[in-house]
């Protein structure tokens, strides 16, 4: 069962996290640390004395951090806790955002208009927050001037800086050199400045300017 549950104590912070949890008579440590249902501490103890008080209060007695010395346990009704961290795990997949790779493929002697057209593209995809593969392909004789296509995928890179970073230098397998531009996180994308607007002039209808 993973899980994520946070204890506190003075000076020191236990998380259930990752683990398969043992549980009542699963516990058999000579002492634990004993939290109650609500976070008060209880001391150490055994676990025989620790699982008595779970059962006193019709609760069970689950080990968060069994690596502590000595291991923490706590009182808790474990069936509510696990409904309850599913419904976030749940919630968590529905939340989550699948990235993209979308891919924009150009060829060498491709024009300045059909440039800036792809270019736009690509700055959609990476605002949208998709990651963006920008291939070339060489054809024929192109292979012989590579390097055009590199200054293409540099300037398509250079033109998706305030939204993206580049993740790899040009690169040539085959016929196409790509590179891969991944998203800046919305807090690094620089906001351009609203323009300000013309002042008008004072100056008297009639007089030159």
């Amino acid at each position: 069962m993973s899980a994520l549950f946070v204890i506190s104590l003075p000076g020191r912070c236990f998380a259930i996290a990752n683990l398969t949890h043992q549980i009542n008579e699963e516990i058999n440590d000579k002492e634990i640390r004993l939290i109650g249902e609500e976070g008060e501490q209880l001391g150490i103890m055994s676990a025989k004395a620790a699982l008595a008080v779970a059962i006193s209060k019709d609760l069970d007695l689950v080990k968060i951090s069994p690596n502590s010395n000595p291991p923490v346990c706590r009182v808790m009704d474990y069936g509510k806790f696990r409904f309850e961290q599913s419904k976030r795990e749940k919630e968590a997949k529905k939340n989550q955002r699948v990235v993209d790779i979308k891919e924009i493929r150009m060829s060498p002697g491709i024009g300045d208009n059909d440039f800036l057209v792809k270019l736009r593209n690509g700055q959609k995809f990476l605002s949208d927050g998709d990651r963006l593969k920008v291939s070339v392909r060489f054809r024929g004789r192109e292979m012989a001037h590579t390097e055009i296509g590199e200054q293409l995928l540099r300037r398509f890179a250079e033109g998706c800086a305030e939204v993206a970073v580049l993740d790899k230098q040009p690169k040539l397998e085959g016929r196409n050199m790509s590179v891969f531009l991944s998203p800046k996180p919305q807090s690094a994308v620089k906001k351009k400045p609203k323009e300000r607007p013309t002042q008008v002039s004072n100056t008297q209808e009639g007089e030159n300017i």
